[in-house]
């Protein structure tokens, strides 16, 4: 009988019956893998004690406690752990839990707050593409204005000034009318098209900034002291364990090789709560057992382990667990070093690919709202075509020209009689013209 961890094993001297009532986790998983066996058992406990009934303390370890079996007791029901020295002269249930050694460190409770959270929120590539975002919306609002001729807009006295639209509202504009949206700061349709594209972009971003942010300064942050158990040994640390338990000696002592002088055992969660707060250890190495011994080649040990699986493939065990430990919504994970923990891991930050089709779909209506809007961006490359055949045909023509010019053996051109060139055929323009008025 242990003075603390009663949830699991519970003895208590009843003088009403005169008798000791046995409660607990483990024996309310005995009492379940009993209903299912495939034959009654009926079963006296006896408690691992010594002194008076109603002052009884525990008369040793757990070790010692399998050791009394079967010269004492037909089998052993509580928090034992499956240790190789103790399969010597024991055999073990299925465990009904899973079973290993954690470490429990003292953490700091608080928010990791510094002057530049604000940017925590969005990764630094999404505040360059929001930038970029800024700065394209802004010049392209800014094309788009540039040649509206005021005294045209319907005369109204609410038509859009020409100095707000200067170099500066590229970067300005945007971000003035994601705060305060202003319908009379552009002329036209299509530009007005852009801002309510811009603003639904920043609406999404904005909303998406004000919960990231939140979540940063509300979730409350878990840092442990220390993470590695060779931390612990380098500088000397005192480390706490279960009294009783294997992990004082064959844990800690000889397998993670920890200094005898800086093992120190508790009895309860009281000493482990005070123990850790008050800083008289740094560390505690506790076990995470759950099984049931009988005598080796008991016959008993097959029946009792299928017993337990079909009791841990039910709700049953789920049902005793939160009777005892209630409902935990943290999931205890396997590491391989037992100093790792997992709860420090920082809320991730908005990357630019979450935005990804936002951005996409932002950038292609605006890009459509710019070619309605300028014609002469779809203009520009029918010119463009035009100017390129004009030149084409040029070529040709001038190709065919040339054709005309012979070469003589000395490499030099000769014009051909049946060709005339263009100075040619002006010359004889010029004489045809002169002949005409000697004439008249």
């Amino acid at each position: 009988m242990k003075e603390g961890f009663t949830q699991f094993v519970k003895v208590k001297w009843n003088t009403q019956t005169d008798k000791y009532d046995v409660t607990g986790f483990c024996i309310d998983v005995f009492n379940a893998v009993l209903q299912v066996l495939p034959f009654k058992v009926y079963p006296q406990f006896e408690p691992f004690v010594n002194g008076t009934k109603t002052n009884a303390k525990s008369a040793g370890t757990y070790t010692q406690l399998l050791h009394q079996v079967p010269q004492k007791y037909d089998a052993v029901v509580g928090d034992v752990t499956i240790v190789a020295d103790r399969a010597a002269y024991v055999d073990f249930t299925q465990p009904y839990t899973e079973t290993g050694v954690r470490m429990i460190v003292r953490v700091q409770h608080g928010k990791h707050i510094n002057m530049w959270i604000f940017l925590r929120p969005f990764s630094w590539d999404l505040w360059l593409t929001l930038t970029l975002v800024c700065v394209f919306i802004g010049v392209v609002i800014r094309i788009m204005e540039q040649n509206v001729n005021m005294s045209e807009l319907d005369g109204s006295s609410s038509s859009p000034q020409r100095e707000q639209l200067t170099a500066i509202s590229i970067l300005w504009l945007p971000l003035s009318q994601a705060v305060i949206p202003q319908r009379e700061l552009v002329a036209k349709n299509c530009s007005r098209f852009v801002l309510v594209v811009w603003l639904i972009l920043a609406c999404v971003l904005m909303q998406s900034y004000t919960a990231s942010l939140s979540s940063i300064l509300t979730i409350d942050r878990l840092k442990p002291n220390y993470l590695t158990t060779n931390e612990l040994i380098r500088k000397g640390y005192q480390v706490g364990y279960q009294n009783g338990s294997f992990v004082g000696e064959q844990f800690l002592k000889q397998r993670l090789k920890f200094d005898q002088t800086k093992l120190k055992p508790l009895d309860t969660i009281s000493d482990y709560h005070h123990a850790l707060r008050n800083g008289i250890v740094e560390a505690i190495y506790d076990e995470i057992p759950y099984i049931k011994a009988f005598p080796c080649n008991s016959s008993l040990t097959s029946f009792f382990s299928r017993a337990i699986l079909n009791v841990t493939q039910s709700d049953v065990l789920d049902q005793i667990e939160k009777k005892y430990f209630g409902s935990n919504n943290w999931v205890l994970q396997a590491q391989d070093d037992p100093g790792q923990f997992s709860s420090d891991s920082p809320t991730p930050s908005l990357t630019a690919h979450c935005f990804a089709g936002l951005f996409m779909l932002t950038g292609i209506a605006t890009f459509l709202a710019l070619l309605v809007s300028e014609s002469f961006i779809r203009q520009k490359p029918i010119v463009m075509a035009n100017n390129y055949r004009q030149r084409y045909l040029d070529e040709r023509q001038v190709g065919s020209i040339d054709e005309g010019n012979i070469v003589d053996g000395d490499g030099q051109l000769q014009e051909d009689d049946n060709v005339e060139t263009p100075q040619a055929q002006i010359l004889l323009i010029t004489t045809a013209t002169n002949a005409s008025s000697e004439e008249n």
